[in-house]
């Protein structure tokens, strides 16, 4: 593994790490992007099981931070996704022996939206997308209402959540920064603010500019092959978002495939001991195999 820089932004450096396999000829790649809700995380987010398979795959794997919400806004950190994809085709051959031509994006959750978003804001088009519980639509009421499941826990304060954020711009947290920065998430969704906080545009007056940014509204037939993975017993990010990104699939003849955990909790493919998730992740990689 490599860690390097591909962009610079505020001064300051964004990084990926770069997996190669034990193999000489050009590698196709996979861009993994974590979750965190925007708001949390980085790039060694990824499963030890799952980016070993990868590799055993033959793929090179790039994990790239960007950076996070809510002292960035969203349309920065789609620059980063794009700036990361242009880096890639730009210094990849060269660097690492990759085939930018043959390139998947992946991602969990908020990673999962962005990896819809590159479906439409990158160019080229990436060959194929694997969402796991990501979502398609950041103005819907799941995001801009108070949420029934996060008011179940104790109301954080508002004071409280905004001393977590602020100040300097980041682009990765560690765990008790994610630890901390969480209570500003669950602030967010107790009073439905994630959307504004993460946009700094209030969905409910100023909707037209959420249709650039949620990947429902932007399926064409141009779109790439994706493949959605979801558990319907989601309490973060609702089944539903996969299900309406599938039907817009349809709608528009790309190819796709909707994979569902029954009774499968957010985050579900984190257990890889499972039997159910492992012949889930196979589907991946015979996914990846067939656009790849």
């Amino acid at each position: 593994m490599q860690t390097v820089a591909y962009k610079t932004a505020g001064g300051s450096p964004i990084l990926a790490d770069v997996y190669l396999p034990q193999t000489d000829r050009p590698h196709p790649v996979l861009l993994w992007i974590h979750g965190g809700a925007l708001i949390v995380g980085s790039r060694d987010g990824i499963h030890p099981a799952q980016r070993d398979q990868y590799l055993e795959g033959g793929y090179a794997l790039i994990s790239i931070d960007y950076r996070l919400a809510p002292e960035a806004k969203l349309p920065a950190i789609l620059e980063d996704l794009q700036d990361a994809v242009a880096w890639i085709r730009e210094q990849g051959p060269r660097q690492f022996r990759i085939d930018p031509d043959r390139l998947a994006v992946i991602g969990h959750s908020a990673g999962g939206y962005l990896t819809l978003l590159s479906g439409y804001c990158v160019e080229p088009r990436p060959r194929a997308l694997v969402s796991f519980y990501g979502y398609g639509d950041i103005a819907g009421a799941w995001y801009s209402q108070p949420d029934p499941f996060y008011n179940r826990f104790p109301p954080v304060d508002r004071g409280a959540a905004y001393a977590t954020v602020g100040g300097k711009i980041r682009s990765h947290t560690d765990a008790a920064e994610s630890a901390a920065r969480h209570r500003f998430y669950l602030y967010c969704r107790q009073q439905g603010l994630w959307p504004h906080e993460v946009t700094g545009h209030n969905p409910h007056t100023e909707l037209a500019a959420f249709a650039p940014l949620c990947p429902l509204r932007n399926v064409s037939a141009a779109y790439p092959p994706t493949l959605l993975l979801h558990g319907d017993q989601d309490t973060d990010v609702p089944y539903e978002q996969s299900v309406l990104m599938a039907q817009a699939l349809e709608c528009a003849g790309v190819e796709h495939d909707l994979v569902t955990y029954a009774g499968g909790p957010h985050g579900f493919d984190y257990s890889m001991e499972d039997p159910i998730v492992v012949a889930q992740f196979a589907r991946v990689l015979s996914f990846l195999s067939r656009y790849v």
